[in-house]
């Protein structure tokens, strides 16, 4: 099954444009196959603007992100493979999506196990009572 993943940062990236704002990526600078400037790289992250007025989008499918940005004046490739984002917001208002990070084995569990429920005794039910009205008070009108 194709993760979900690439369809929410596709749908982020266009809500915040459409509102105005800039969509910004966390990325796991340290992941395979990460082509970013290494001297922006930060704890081993780095935060990029990847609205429409600051890079030239060239890929943006289930596998990768790619585009071209200026880093202090001088025009660099970016490659993200998908894996590697950790999250994609707005910057004004940091609302967006924050991905948990798959990379230390564990993935979530396909079905969560509800919680035990306290079994009790059943109780037993009263009959229940007529009504006094047995028959319907709505008339049929043609």
């Amino acid at each position: 099954m194709t993760s979900t993943k690439p369809y929410l940062l596709r749908a982020i990236f266009d809500w915040a444009e459409d509102n105005g704002f800039t969509p910004q990526v966390l990325v796991n600078a340290n992941a395979d196959g990460v082509e970013v400037p290494e001297a922006h790289v930060v704890d081993g992250q780095i935060v990029l603007n990847i609205s429409s007025s600051a890079i030239q989008l060239h890929v943006m499918d289930n596998e990768c992100l790619s585009f071209s940005a200026r880093f202090s004046g001088v025009e660099q490739d970016i490659f993200l493979p998908i894996d590697s984002i950790l999250a994609i917001f707005a910057r004004e208002n940091s609302q967006g999506i924050f991905f948990e990070d798959s990379e230390d084995g564990l993935e979530p569990d396909p079905e969560p196990t509800p919680p035990k429920r306290k079994v009790s005794a059943p109780t037993k039910l009263e009959p229940k009572q007529k009504s006094k009205r047995s028959a319907s008070h709505l008339k049929i009108i043609k």
